[in-house]
């Protein structure tokens, strides 16, 4: 069968999973329908209308080689991720961090993938589940009629936490005559520094702390305020701050690996910022999160040395965001158990983290064309990271999931771990890479 006569497969969802699954699928001859409701309908975080639009930070994690973060991207890489290859195009200083001017990274897939010739982008929304060999990744966001459907298919009480937004200032506003530039433990490419630093004494820290806690909320709306689960990967500051006077300290604003210049000592505490685009005239504060009303923001974010006439781009803001129960319902092949044509990817399966949802978008993909082209789904060995993530959403316990991001602790033990810590991190990074590469050879691939 010619692939034009192929009956197109659905990708639901032109986020960051939903453009790999749609990429992958075409790339192997089917082709694609790729259906993203906005402009037609917009969500609470998203700004544009591109395919893989990044709504929370601008940076995916390390990428350094010995950690989670970096197996993951490393494996994806290998395994010809259209939006890693956008990603490292589209890079911005951040230390060992992966970060990217989110406005070209978007820009890159959304014509990578519009150019395909077997991949059509329908913008409208879908509110069914459709028949036929599907991808659903229509993501935390996931609007209210097809969530419904979603939660009448699944049979069971939707799975829900709250995710938050940092903020983003305008570099020309920051007084780097109290900020300095300069990376932890001089990690980074620039000579000065990758990140802004906003130093604090104890004295500002406990005040800031003070107006973080007396500071307004956005009040969440009714049938919110009954069980408000937050995420902790992605907990706003306030929340925070709320668990003890040193929580920040130990938190988003410790200061290891930095010393202020103008004193050459360590501060008590850190804000740091990271560049957000590749002018680099936006940077984004780094784990601040927030639900704080917009013009409280503006207030107490403003109390943070170098930043008192900072002027911002866009506010950090928190929305409720929509996960399934994976162990119930999804196979470490991204498969619906009840239906082998249904696949699910992104951070509705409950992995977090924008690298996780690429991986399950793109292992998603592969089976789904797999699938349609009558060869056997890949189940990834549980000692690669995405094989470890897969199994972690396939295998965890129904009644206390929670969504989980790239580390090694969901990974198989190693059979003779080393003592060092930095020595079984990198074992374990070489272990992921070695069984992967078995893999694939067994595959033929």
């Amino acid at each position: 069968m010619r692939e034009t006569e192929r009956t197109p497969v659905r990708v639901i969802g032109g986020g960051l999973a939903g453009s790999e699954a749609a990429w992958q699928i075409a790339q192997r001859g089917v082709p694609v329908q790729l259906y993203e409701m906005r402009p037609q309908r917009t969500t609470p975080a998203h700004q544009t209308d591109r395919l893989a639009e990044l709504v929370c930070s601008n940076s995916l994690g390390s990428d350094l080689a010995d950690r989670a973060p970096g197996v993951l991207k490393n494996e994806l890489r290998r395994l010809g991720s259209l939006l890693m290859a956008c990603a490292d195009r589209a890079v911005v200083p951040a230390g060992g961090a992966l970060a990217v001017d989110r406005d070209v990274f978007a820009a890159q897939v959304t014509q990578a993938v519009g150019d395909h010739p077997l991949i059509t982008i329908i913008r409208e929304e879908v509110t069914g589940i459709p028949d036929g060999p599907c991808v659903m990744a229509t993501g935390p966001l996931t609007s209210p009629a097809l969530a419904e459907e979603l939660g009448r298919l699944l049979g069971t009480e939707h799975l829900y936490f709250y995710d938050a937004i940092a903020p983003t200032v305008y570099a020309e506003t920051i007084n780097m005559a109290v900020a300095f530039r300069a990376s932890r433990y001089g990690r980074g490419e620039g000579a000065e520094g990758d990140y802004i630093n906003c130093p604090m004494t104890e004295e500002e820290y406990h005040r800031f702390v003070a107006a973080l806690l007396e500071a307004e909320t956005i009040a969440l709306r009714y049938f919110e305020r009954e069980d408000p689960r937050f995420f902790e990967a992605c907990l706003p500051v306030e929340q925070i701050a709320a668990r003890g006077p040193q929580s920040l300290a130990f938190g988003p604003m410790r200061p290891v690996g930095l010393r202020d210049p103008r004193t050459g000592q360590r501060p008590f505490a850190i804000v740091q910022l990271r560049q957000d685009n590749l002018a680099g005239t936006l940077y984004s504060m780094v784990g601040f999160q927030t639900n704080l009303r917009w013009d409280e923001q503006q207030r107490v974010l403003r109390m943070i040395p170098g930043l008192e006439k900072a002027e911002f781009a866009r506010y950090g803001m928190m929305h409720r965001n929509t996960f399934i129960n994976a162990p119930a319902h999804l196979r470490p092949s991204l498969q619906f158990r009840q239906r082998d044509d249904l696949f699910f990817a992104g951070q509705i399966t409950g992995v977090e983290g924008y690298v996780g949802s690429i991986g399950t978008g793109l292992l998603a993909g592969i089976n789904t064309a797999r699938l349609v082209l009558g060869q056997p789904v890949w189940t990834l060995p549980p000692t690669t990271m995405l094989g470890a993530l897969c199994h972690y959403v396939a295998h965890a316990e129904p009644q206390d999931f929670q969504p989980m991001k790239a580390n090694f602790g969901i990974m198989p033990p190693l059979a003779t771990p080393p003592r060092r810590k930095s020595e079984r991190k990198r074992a374990f990074a070489e272990r992921a890479a070695s069984d992967l590469e078995s893999f694939l050879a067994s595959e033929g691939s």
